[in-house]
């Protein structure tokens, strides 16, 4: 049997993957700089947790969750739509804090600072699941299907219109293409899935505050995608396994005490570092990052 403790690593790959993968869409297939994913993934973690303390099936709960991100998605692109680069990493940097602060300020909803306790765990179709076994087996199929339809619709005639939008938005608009549609619709994909993660990340830990969506997490996942490569699905899959491991294994390296915590990050960036000076664009990057 698999020990609680590397079944808990396993369930949060099994997140961090849904959450860099579906972020590759919009950075690494369509070119858009968006840094407010975690803001998705805490919309849709806060959707779930609401609803199905207010009596609605999880099943839908997970829906509505994915739905509800997917929306503000389209609402971000479309309040940021002439802004590119740079510009428009600030702008969803801003999103991120502008959902924060909503967060910790509609106590009516959200319980503010202290977040929402006592979140039930799934429930399909009568069927509790209240295993960490079973919870990593019901995380791992919902991040093979959400992966799988990345992937088939990154393969197809709109993924490689995705990828062309990024490459020469210009000459793509001459050819009579709706750009601004195209990143409307990547938008809309990674925002479902982020929040798609959300959802089981609260019924996971059942317990989410606001400090569970913040720059540290936007950091991690933007980490994930940079050392996993830009446009490569694998390539997510893989740093997933590397960013979240490689400080757990750190955890049984001896060291002082008093210098544990400090050294173990030093060595972490470290890796990092190397990995990016030998893969420039990844471990399995096809385009650089703009």
């Amino acid at each position: 049997m698999i020990s609680p403790y590397i079944l808990n690593i396993l369930i949060f790959i099994c997140i961090y993957i849904i959450l860099a993968v579906s972020l590759n869409v919009a950075i690494g297939y369509t070119g858009l700089l968006n840094l407010g994913h975690v803001a998705f993934f805490g919309i849709g973690a806060y959707t779930s947790a609401l609803l199905t303390k207010a009596g609605v099936p999880y099943i839908v709960a997970l829906i509505c969750a994915g739905v509800f991100a997917a929306i503000l998605g389209f609402l971000l692109i479309l309040a940021t739509y002439r802004l590119k680069g740079d510009y428009l990493a600030l702008a969803t940097l801003g999103f991120n804090f502008v959902i924060y602060s909503l967060m910790l300020n509609m106590i009516f909803l959200t319980n503010g600072p202290l977040g929402i306790a006592g979140i039930a765990k799934p429930s399909i179709f009568g069927l509790a699941i209240k295993t960490n076994f079973s919870y990593f087996i019901f995380v791992a199929v919902i991040c093979t299907i959400s992966v799988s339809i990345i992937y088939f619709l990154m393969r197809s005639p709109f993924g490689r219109l995705l990828e062309a939008t990024r490459d020469d938005e210009i000459g793509l608009r001459v050819l009579g293409k709706n750009t601004f549609a195209l990143k409307s619709k990547a938008m809309v994909i990674s925002a479902f899935f982020a929040g798609i993660a959300g959802s089981l990340f609260a019924h996971y830990i059942t317990y989410i505050d606001p400090t569970s969506f913040t720059l540290p997490e936007v950091i991690l996942i933007v980490t994930i995608v940079i050392v996993g490569g830009l446009a490569s699905i694998k390539g997510s899959i893989i740093a997933a396994f590397v960013i979240l491991i490689v400080p757990e294994a750190l955890r049984f390296v001896a060291l002082p005490s008093s210098i544990l915590g400090p050294t173990r990050q030093i060595i972490y960036a470290l890796i990092l570092i190397i990995i990016l000076m030998f893969r420039p664009r990844g471990i399995s990057g096809r385009v650089d990052l703009k």
